[in-house]
């Protein structure tokens, strides 16, 4: 562990601890930086961007959901996430963020990333990397493991960039 907590990823490990270890960096990192914020802080915005750490919460837990979820393990789409009308609002996850309580956008990001962990073991045991997702995309591809964990690790990467100016906007805590 470092400083802030985050788990190192294994420099000598084999290929699924490594993408396992740089996965959970990452979330930890989001963690981190949304770590001891009340809802105000949650909800402020760096200029003319209305992204805020509770919608990086809540976007991550749908993104986790979703990839883990509904596309590898084939399952409906577990609330909240079923009962949204997406097509009325498709960045939804984003804008409702702003009215929930900080635990409980803590508490549906931990829930999302834990389903995720179980899953990702399961299918390891279950074909390894190399298993195809249960739902595949439109054209009939199925992304493989080794692919949505990969994805992972880019879009926690990308969203923590963001964590990192939101975080500095609103009390000056800076870092990597």
């Amino acid at each position: 562990m470092d400083e802030h907590g985050r788990p190192e990823p294994p420099p000598d490990g084999d290929e699924a601890a490594t993408l396992l270890g740089f996965l959970d960096y990452q979330r930890a990192t989001l963690a981190w930086k949304c770590s001891g914020l009340g809802a105000d802080a949650l909800r402020a915005t760096v200029g003319v961007s209305p992204m805020t750490l509770g919608g990086l919460l809540k976007h991550l837990a749908y993104v986790e959901d979703d990839w883990f979820a509904y596309r590898l393990d084939g399952a409906d789409r577990p609330e909240p996430w079923a009962g949204v009308d997406w097509a009325a609002d498709p960045d939804w996850e984003w804008h409702s963020a702003a009215g929930d309580d900080p635990e409980q956008l803590r508490r549906l990001w931990r829930s999302s990333v834990a389903g995720a962990r179980e899953r990702t073991a399961a299918a390891l045991r279950d074909g390894g990397l190399g298993r195809p997702a249960a739902r595949p995309w439109a054209d009939g591809r199925s992304p493989s493991l080794r692919w949505i964990l990969c994805h992972m690790i880019e879009e926690y990467a990308r969203h923590n960039g963001h964590a990192d100016l939101l975080r500095e906007s609103i009390d000056g805590t800076t870092g990597e």
